[in-house]
């Protein structure tokens, strides 16, 4: 239970409450602006994987799996189809011959970042609609939620339960795919 008095009066904050909300807005702002991604002719996976390429820079199929959360075999079926559409190369790993390291091309990193622009397009447009306080409210607010993701998940997560603590080793060895980050 958070000490701060929220905006509706003089209630404490429950850290549950406000990540439900976090949560429910952020799922409802990404449908709103995704919207754009059709304008790509690209599916969301394949948008998904090649911005993992772009951003995150090479990485082998296994690692791109893992990032994606999805198992190897489906990730090389999307590799297969953003390399047949010149959006990614696969090559050899330099240190491991056996191993396939897989990097955007020229031409998947522009539709990416041309993507990317439409989708901080569209959400400009609807934060140009807030009085000058709440965009500023709502940058500091996006500034939390940055250094919050950027922490190392800790013991205590969603995936360990309210009661159970497991390390976070742990669930990298999860095969059922409900273990991991999501982002």
């Amino acid at each position: 239970m958070v000490s701060t008095a929220n905006d509706m009066g003089s209630t404490p904050l429950d850290s549950r409450d406000v990540a439900d909300r976090v949560h429910s807005a952020a799922i409802h702002l990404l449908r709103r602006v995704r919207r754009v991604d059709e304008e790509s002719g690209i599916t969301a996976a394949r948008l998904s994987a090649l911005s993992v390429l772009v951003f995150g820079g090479p990485t082998t199929l296994g690692a791109l799996a893992r990032a994606e959360q999805v198992s190897a075999p489906t990730m090389s079926r999307l590799v297969t189809a953003l390399e047949r559409d010149g959006l990614a190369v696969r090559g050899r790993h330099a240190d491991d011959g056996r191993a396939v390291v897989v990097t955007a091309s020229p031409k998947g990193r522009a539709i990416l970042l041309r993507g990317r622009e439409r989708r901080i397009g569209a959400l400009a447009v609807l934060l140009d609609e807030l009085a000058p306080r709440d965009l500023e409210i709502l940058a500091a607010a996006s500034r939390i939620v940055e250094d919050v993701s950027a922490r190392p998940p800790s013991a205590r997560s969603a995936y360990a339960g309210d009661t159970a603590e497991r390390r976070w080793s742990d669930l990298s060895d999860d095969s059922t795919g409900s273990g991991g980050t999501s982002g």
